[in-house]
C-alpha cells in the first residue's frame, strides 16, 4: 500500500512504511506535555553529544607532564556523558515525542560552544571543560523545572542522576585544575 507522508522534508512515497505518525508511542502526558518534554531533552541530547565530542577532543589531545591522569580522566569522564545520550534519547520516544537526527540537527540545539583550536593547553581543556559542565548543570535546573511542570516525573528523576554527575565532573576538574 502507497501512502504520502508530508512531514518535514516535503512529499515522498512510503510504500507501506511507517509515517512520523507512526512514531506515536501512548502516554498519560498531554501532546503538549510531551511536546515540551521531547524539546529539553532533544536540547540536552545536543549538549551532550557536544560535550562529549569537546571531551574526547581534548582527551586525544592533551599533553604535558600530567598526560595519563588528565587522559584517563577525561576519557572517564566522556564514557558517562555518552551513557546519557541513549537514556535521553528513548526517554524522549518512550512519551511519544522524537529526539535527534543527525549531526546537523545537533548542531541546531546545542547551546555548548565546540572547541576547534589547533592546540588548548591542558589547563585551559579543564577550566573550559569545567565552565562546561557547570552550563549543563544549570541547564539540567532549567529541564528539570519544565518536566516537573508537565508531571513527568521519571524524566525529573532521570535528569536529578546527571545533575549529580555533572556536578561531579565539575568538581573532580576543577580539583584537578586548581593548582596548575
Amino acid at each position: 500500500m502507497k501512502t504520502t507522508d508530508t512531514a518535514h522534508s516535503g512529499t515522498r512515497e512510503t510504500d507501506g512504511l511507517e509515517t512520523p505518525s507512526d512514531l506515536k508511542t501512548p502516554t498519560d502526558l498531554s501532546p503538549n506535555s510531551v511536546d515540551a518534554v521531547s524539546g529539553a531533552l532533544r536540547e540536552l541530547l545536543a549538549d551532550a553529544f557536544a560535550l562529549y565530542v569537546k571531551t574526547k577532543n581534548f582527551h586525544w589531545h592533551m599533553s604535558g607532564s600530567h598526560f595519563r591522569d588528565y587522559h584517563l580522566l577525561l576519557d572517564e569522564h566522556a564514557d558517562q556523558i555518552f551513557a546519557m545520550t541513549d537514556v535521553i534519547a528513548e526517554r524522549a520516544r518512550k512519551i511519544g515525542g522524537t529526539t535527534l537526527r543527525s549531526i546537523g540537527d545537533i548542531a541546531r540545539h546545542q547551546t555548548l560552544k565546540d572547541n576547534d583550536a589547533e592546540f588548548v593547553a591542558p589547563k585551559d581543556m579543564l577550566a573550559e571543560l569545567c565552565a562546561d559542565n557547570q552550563t549543563l548543570t544549570r541547564s539540567l535546573r532549567e529541564k528539570h523545572k519544565i518536566c516537573e511542570q508537565q508531571n513527568d516525573v521519571a524524566t525529573t528523576s532521570l535528569i536529578e542522576a546527571w545533575i549529580d554527575e555533572t556536578e561531579r565532573r565539575t568538581w573532580f576538574l576543577y580539583e584537578t585544575m586548581r593548582r596548575l
